[in-house]
């Protein structure tokens, strides 16, 4: 049997950095930073622990561009590096010095928020530069060197003249990578990536104004002064103590995120975990509106401070995409070029404990101030209703905190709703029907009816209500929801009250033969009811079943039932208490009986919205004709 070493071709690693090892080439600048971030970290914690001699002092890193030179310069004041460490860290391609540092001192050093793992994200300055340049001091008082590359296989490396300790990339950038020569496009990429980097980034310099010298005349312009322009902020909130924060910070942060939102949000989410895994962040609630879409992806993504992707999905519950803030996790796991999460048994714990904290917090706000949370029911019942779709364990602990609203603006949890619905049965033992609506304006009519029987009607007007009323059905025992325009007007608990029909089985078989003549070929399955007098002579409802599948066909959940495109199915309700349907059954005149037929329907119609178009038309000119 033989043995032996695979050869990597060297000359073969700089053309597949540059086109492969990151999708986008504006990598480069958050993996520059990222890595005299580690630098400076690295000082800082040697001197902690005394190993380093020299003072940490207040560090920044700086950013430069210098458009005639066709160069980008980006200095740290960290740990440096001497000429050995330059060709072990530079020259073996993916030899992580962060990751050796953290092995080192793995004890010390494990909360010192150094960043790189694979000691390729230096390489990356390859995409957008024709030749880069290190120019670096150690620390340790070593002689500075300045090593060189034009990116092939072949480097120079000699002493430089460097004084300070720390390190000095430039970048020669090629010319089909002009565009981070301008000042507009670096800001914006430091402003994306390096935005909350924990050490504090210069970029050129803004003038500051300062206060007017006592004596100084009104007119007197006030005195400014150059200084240095730091693009981030080094100790974002979710970095703090939950304790150290006050409300009004939270809100302050919110508006540092997206600073073109002006809506307040709504509440927030501090995660703070340490096992078994490092995660921090900070959630908001926003206002959401019905479009399930447009509201994703607005979570970013962070690993120690760096920003890797606002497309969250995986890390955080598809139902929480819908959220804003930040989660920052050293532990995800992320592809070599650190640009997407990669699969990983982490993920789902991470996922589960934000599922878990975000239904704490609910049910906290739920308990703290109920008044307050139903106030905020309708901005956030999405995102809830969403959730007891998609996760069971979500599911399991909302039914202490989810709403029902009904068309008055009362407030059930289901526990409640169950309760009040129960106290009008005759049989506790019979299915709970739940009444409710999803347009008040449209389904007027029907609402009316069911309260003047004495019926609760809910709310339930969210795009995704008939996915949520099938999972409760099924999770429920004896449960059943019934839109008020639905067919639900013979499975109505109660029914003590109803009243006994006034015409006899002949007449009944009577009319309903007479009816039946005229609406033959419109499709209606027709049902003669008794019911108050005052109520609505011809009632159109749907079968409850037929219409919510439609309805979830429609967003999205129709597919899983097999159902295809389904047709359109609708009863015919008559009142026989209606003086009208009395009139309707003794009218001598077949004509007269028709056009009475063709009206009542017809204004039955126009109450379900079904009336349209050429029909419409010919509605309102008979209307008129019978005025006449």
């Amino acid at each position: 049997m033989a043995t032996g070493k695979i050869n990597v071709s060297v000359e073969n690693i700089f053309p597949l950095i540059k086109k492969f090892l990151y999708s986008d080439h504006e990598i480069f600048i958050r993996e520059l930073i990222s890595n005299a971030t580690d630098a400076t970290l690295k000082l800082k914690h040697l001197t902690s622990i005394g190993e380093a001699k020299v003072e940490y002092g207040q560090p920044i890193i700086e950013v430069k561009v210098d458009k005639k030179g066709k160069k980008i310069h980006i200095l740290d004041q960290g740990i440096g590096m001497s000429e050995e460490e330059v060709k072990k860290y530079i020259n073996e391609v993916a030899f992580s010095g962060a990751e050796e540092f953290l092995d080192k001192y793995k004890d010390s050093a494990k909360d010192s928020g150094i960043i790189g793992h694979f000691g390729l994200g230096f390489y990356s300055a390859f995409m957008v530069a024709e030749k880069v340049e290190i120019i670096s001091k150690s620390y340790a008082d070593a002689p500075a060197v300045h090593w060189s590359c034009d990116g092939s296989p072949e480097f120079t490396i000699e002493k430089a003249k460097r004084k300070e300790h720390g390190t000095e990339i430039i970048l020669h950038i090629a010319e089909d990578s002009t565009e981070f020569l301008e000042e507009a496009r670096i800001q914006e990429l430091l402003t994306k990536y390096n935005k909350f980097m924990p050490i504090p980034i210069k970029f050129g310099t803004r003038t500051e104004t300062l206060p007017k010298p006592e004596g100084a005349k009104k007119e007197d312009p006030a005195p400014t002064r150059e200084v240095d322009h730091i693009i981030n902020n080094p100790n974002p909130a979710w970095t703090k103590k939950p304790t150290d924060l006050k409300d009004e910070d939270y809100k302050a942060f919110y508006r540092e995120l997206y600073p073109m939102q002006f809506e307040e949000p709504l509440f927030h989410i501090h995660l703070n975990v340490d096992y078994p895994f490092n995660l921090t962040g900070i959630l908001y609630f926003p206002k959401l509106s019905k479009d399930l879409n447009i509201q994703k992806d607005r979570i970013q993504l962070y690993q120690n401070q760096v920003f890797v992707t606002d497309n969250v999905e995986g890390i955080v519950p598809e139902f929480l995409t819908m959220l804003r803030g930040v989660i920052d996790s050293p532990d995800i796991p992320l592809n070599v070029s650190r640009s997407y999460l990669q699969a990983d048994g982490a993920v789902k714990k991470i996922a589960s404990y934000i599922t878990r904290k975000v239904a704490d917090k609910l049910t906290g706000l739920f308990k703290e101030n109920r008044e307050d949370f139903e106030k905020k029911w309708n901005d956030i019942k999405l995102v809830i209703e969403y959730g007891m779709l998609s996760e069971e364990k979500f599911f399991e602990k909302a039914e202490k905190f989810a709403l029902y609203p009904s068309v008055d603006n009362t407030y059930y949890t289901f526990e409640e709703l169950q309760e009040k619905i129960k106290d009008r049965q005759t049989d506790k033992d019979e299915q709970l029907v739940i009444l409710y609506a999803s347009d008040t304006e449209a389904q007027h009519s029907y609402i009316e009816a069911a309260k003047a029987k004495g019926y609760e009607v809910l709310l339930l007007d969210s795009p995704i209500v008939s996915h949520l009323m099938q999972k409760l059905e099924t999770s429920k025992e004896k449960l059943k929801f019934a839109r008020v325009d639905a067919d639900h007007l013979d499975n109505l608990i109660n029914k003590d009250d109803t009243p006994i029909s006034k015409l006899s089985e002949e007449e009944k078989e009577a009319l309903k033969s007479k009816v039946e003549e005229v609406v033959k070929d419109k499709g209606y399955t027709i049902q003669l009811e008794a019911m108050d007098s005052h109520a609505s002579p011809f009632i159109i409802t749907e079968p409850e079943f037929m219409r919510r599948m439609k309805e979830m066909q429609q967003t999205g959940g129709g597919g899983m039932f097999g159902m295809g495109n389904m047709p359109d199915m609708y009863n015919l309700i008559i009142n026989t208490n209606h003086e009208l349907v009395g009139q309707i059954l003794s009218t001598k005149t077949a004509k007269k009986r028709e056009r009475l037929i063709n009206q009542s329907l017809d204004l039955a119609r126009l109450s379900k919205g079904l009336l349209k178009g050429k029909e419409l038309t010919s509605f309102i000119k008979r209307s008129y004709e019978m005025i006449k």
